[in-house]
């Protein structure tokens, strides 16, 4: 298993803080705190060409109404960048199979081969009706499995041979889009629902999971790699997790002390509100860290769920809500616990994303290089 650890890194094109709050999807309900910095194409080139120095594969771009458009701005970034790769983020019912396998197309031929795509078919019922889509929960994954096949048969149709398709939510007619001289870039998916892990053990490349202890989702690993098998495909798998490393534990875990500080319980109330009506399980699963917990820990310690495993940013943030916190020593040596449970492939971010890149990348990820732990990263 070793030399098969791929790390990306988070793009914020939202902002960046130095706080929980104010560059994920939770600062259009809590201000931020700790310094707000603008998503310009600045500071976001400086981010990017930071994980492009570092051991990073490719930077993930959120998708929603609170952040920048992950296609233009990624490829913007592209062009500020030279071997990065961009693992885009969009809702595939709010756009054409047929298009977004166009697009991917161009996308690849205009970089060289960078692109990665994650499709988030959305979990929460609010943001996906301010698009005008009002598909219940099952019903949007239903509605992804068909977008999926729908990708997958235009860009592997013969020009004198288009692919048609008649489903319960799509009728496309002798379509043929040609990725040449590349293929259609890995499809990243998550959902943590039975219909989800339909979708995933038919349609997709690498299934994203936010970081549970690792021997929960090694349980987890093993159930959907058969799944997949029975229907004659393989599947390989990624983690969605914040990053806290320092040259010693006590130094990692005085910095989520301080993440605490910039805190109140009126933060964790309003943001729990806003996360109980989600739909998603995998937030459920997120929120359910806490749910026994009212108000605010006296240090970071008690959110510790498994040794080097913080659950201090699911307090106030949607999505993602565990960091790895500890010696650069001792996070590598969780990614490696992780990477024994199944895991290829690490999404990680911090506090701010800029500097925390450097932190990581220098400590974490160089010990992992030196393990021969780490996939290459070619130009």
């Amino acid at each position: 298993m070793s030399g098969n650890i791929h790390l990306h890194w988070y793009l914020p094109t939202n902002g960046d803080s130095r706080g929980l709050t104010g560059s994920g999807n939770d600062s259009h309900v809590v201000k931020f705190s700790g310094g707000f910095r603008a998503p310009t194409l600045s500071y976001l080139g400086e981010v990017a060409r930071a994980a492009e120095e570092q051991h990073f594969h490719a930077v993930l771009t959120p998708t929603g109404t609170w952040c920048e458009d992950a296609w233009i701005t990624t490829a913007a970034l592209s062009q500020e960048t030279k071997r990065l790769k961009f693992l885009v983020a969009f809702r595939p019912g709010l756009i054409s199979p047929t298009l977004v396998a166009h697009q991917a197309a161009t996308f690849q031929r205009m970089t060289g081969g960078r692109l990665l795509l994650n499709v988030v078919t959305g979990g929460d019922r609010f943001e996906q009706a301010r698009f005008g889509d009002h598909l219940d929960h099952d019903a949007r994954y239903e509605r992804t499995e068909e977008f999926l096949s729908v990708m997958r048969g235009v860009t592997s149709a013969a020009a004198d041979q288009p692919f048609s398709f008649k489903g319960k939510h799509y009728d496309i007619r002798e379509a043929s889009i040609d990725p040449t001289p590349y293929d259609l870039p890995q499809i990243f998916f998550g959902g943590a629902s039975p219909a989800a892990q339909e979708v995933a053990t038919a349609q997709a490349d690498v299934y994203l999971v936010w970081g549970r202890p690792p021997a929960l989702e090694a349980e987890n690993i093993a159930q959907l790699k058969a799944r997949a098998a029975a229907k004659g495909r393989s599947l390989r798998f990624g983690v969605r997790l914040h990053v806290i490393t320092r040259d010693t534990e006590d130094e990692a875990w005085a910095v989520a002390d301080k993440l605490l500080t910039s805190l109140s319980p009126d933060h964790v109330q309003k943001a729990r509100e806003l996360l109980a009506k989600s739909e998603s399980v995998a937030q459920s699963q997120m929120s359910a860290l806490h749910t026994h917990r009212e108000g605010l820990p006296a240090s970071a310690r008690e959110l510790e769920i498994h040794p080097g495993l913080w659950s201090g940013y699911g307090l106030v943030r949607g999505g993602a809500g565990t960091a790895l916190v500890g010696s650069h020593a001792q996070v590598a040596d969780l990614i490696e616990a992780y990477h024994s449970a199944g895991f290829d492939h690490f999404i990680l971010s911090g506090q701010p994303h800029l500097e925390e890149a450097w932190h990581f990348g220098e400590g974490a990820a160089a010990l992992l290089k030196a393990r021969g732990r780490l996939a290459p990263v070619f130009p």
